[in-house]
């Protein structure tokens, strides 16, 4: 389990450990049926979202061997919490991180979610020193999976109808970038 450290600021986004302040903004999220829509759980009410909350404020601060990062993301513009997402890590000799997290719906389609896994790279990649990192998306989320490869993802697989989720059968796409992907791409840019 880990904290950020300190806040990271780009543009338009500050992101940040999650506060007791965040319960309006996190429920928002959690609350949504179209932020649930392609996870693998429900719509959350506000005592569940509280409970979800405090486990995200009580993680300790030092890494260890199994890691999850969540983070707070703020709009610099409003102040107001817009998305939850989070990087998972291991320390094991395979060095690999997973990426993931929920946009209020209202900013969907701005690029805010290439802009916090952008940022979840660096810390992944410079910070963490993985060599890869993976996500995983409902193949239906067309949203995600463009906001993924925005940020340098590829496709590595594309699993047809794996899972049974929410009582149907769907299929589920894995992206990745492993670090000497990563550092090509940003030494282009």
């Amino acid at each position: 389990m880990a904290q950020l450290a300190s806040s990271i600021t780009t543009d338009r986004l500050t992101l940040r450990c999650f506060e007791h302040g965040d319960l309006d903004g996190l429920f928002a999220i959690y609350g949504d049926e179209r932020v649930a829509r392609y996870l693998y759980r429900d719509v959350r009410d506000r005592e569940a979202t509280r409970a979800v909350l405090e486990r995200k404020i009580t993680l300790p601060t030092e890494v260890g061997d199994e890691n999850v990062l969540p983070v707070a993301v703020e709009s610099r513009e409003s102040g107001e919490l817009i998305g939850d997402f989070m990087l998972r890590w291991t320390f094991n000799e395979h060095r690999q991180g997973e990426t993931g997290g929920s946009l209020l719906p209202a900013v969907h389609g701005r690029g805010f979610a290439t802009e916090v896994y952008a940022e979840l790279l660096v810390l992944g990649f410079t910070l963490f020193n993985l060599h890869r990192v993976f996500a995983n998306c409902d193949g239906r989320n067309h949203a995600s999976i463009r906001s993924l490869e925005k940020a340098g993802l590829q496709r590595e697989a594309h699993l047809v109808e794996n899972e049974f989720v929410k009582g149907e059968w769907t299929d589920e796409v894995i992206l990745a970038i492993r670090r000497d992907e990563w550092e090509r791409q940003r030494a282009r840019r």
